[in-house]
C-alpha cells in the first residue's frame, strides 16, 4: 500500500492535487495560498504525504519546535491533521498513514508524536479515537475542553505554551487569528469579511505569518482561532450559522 503514497517536496509541489476537498479547474487563492505557505515550510522538516490521487488521504506533521501553534516540547512531531474522506474510508488508509509518521519519527529520533484533540471531538481536529487507539494519551488541557494528546517513546511529554492558556485577550470584537495552512481559510476569510461589512460587526483578522506569531497566540491553535467579546471561542472554521450563533449568543 506504501508504493500508492507520495510525499510533497518542492519539486512536486506546484504539480501535486493537495488533497482537500476544493474541486476548482480555475486558480484557487486558499489552494495557492496553501502551496505558497508549504513551499516555506517542507525545508524546516514539514512532511505532507498524500495517497498519489484527487482525493482526500493525507497526513500532515512537522517538527513541534517549527510547527506554528502554541505548544512547547523537547524533539516531538506535531500532526496538523490526518484526514480521510468519502469512498476512501474503511480501507486502511488512515492506519497505513499514521504508522508511517510513527516509523518516520523513531527513525529521526523523535521523543513522541502530539496533536490538538477535545474532551468532545471537534469539526476540523482530527479523529482523537483513532489516535488514541495508537497510543495517544491526553497530557495537557485548557479550561474550556481542548486537549493536548501525545504517544511518548521515551516518557517526555510536551505541553500547551502558557500563553495558549489564557484564552482571553483586550480586544472585544469578533476576532479571529489565523495562517495560511488550510486551502478553506482564504473563503472563510472572505465569507466572514462579507457577512460582517453587511450586517455592521466590527472584525478584526489578524494574519499569523510567523512562527514566533504563532507560538505566542494566547489560545490554542490549528491554523484558526475565533474570539468575540475577548474570550476564546473555537479553532473551528466558521459557517454563517456558527457566526451568527457566536455573536447571538454574547449578545443576550
Amino acid at each position: 500500500m506504501d508504493a500508492d503514497f507520495i510525499n510533497l517536496t518542492t519539486k512536486n509541489l506546484d504539480n501535486e492535487h493537495l488533497c482537500c476537498i476544493i474541486r476548482s479547474k480555475k486558480p484557487h487563492q486558499g489552494v495557492d495560498a496553501k502551496r505558497q505557505w508549504l513551499s516555506e515550510r517542507l525545508n524546516e522538516g514539514h512532511v505532507f504525504r498524500k495517497l498519489n490521487t484527487k482525493g482526500t488521504v493525507f497526513i500532515e506533521y512537522a517538527p513541534l519546535e517549527t510547527a506554528w501553534v502554541p505548544i512547547i516540547g523537547d524533539n516531538y512531531y506535531y500532526m496538523y491533521c490526518l484526514w480521510i474522506l468519502g469512498n476512501y474510508k474503511g480501507k486502511g488508509y488512515g492506519t497505513s498513514l499514521m504508522k508511517y509518521c510513527l516509523a518516520d519519527a523513531k527513525e529521526r529520533g523523535k521523543s513522541g508524536i502530539c496533536m490538538l484533540g477535545a474532551k468532545k471531538q471537534k469539526s476540523w481536529l482530527s479523529d482523537q479515537s483513532f489516535a488514541k487507539s495508537f497510543g495517544f494519551e491526553v497530557v495537557d488541557t485548557t479550561d474550556n475542553g481542548y486537549e493536548l494528546l501525545a504517544l511518548s517513546f521515551y516518557g517526555t511529554t510536551p505541553k500547551f505554551a502558557q500563553n495558549a492558556k489564557k484564552q482571553k485577550i483586550a480586544n472585544k470584537e469578533l476576532t479571529i487569528y489565523y495562517d495560511m495552512q488550510c486551502p478553506f481559510i482564504y473563503q472563510n476569510i472572505e465569507m466572514i469579511k462579507q457577512y460582517c461589512e453587511m450586517k455592521d460587526v466590527p472584525v478584526s483578522l489578524i494574519q499569523v505569518d510567523t512562527l514566533q506569531k504563532a507560538k505566542e497566540l494566547p489560545c490554542v491553535f490549528n491554523n484558526w482561532a475565533v474570539f468575540y467579546k475577548g474570550t476564546f471561542e473555537t479553532v473551528n472554521l466558521l459557517d454563517v450559522a456558527y457566526l451568527k450563533r457566536i455573536l447571538k449568543n454574547k449578545n443576550q
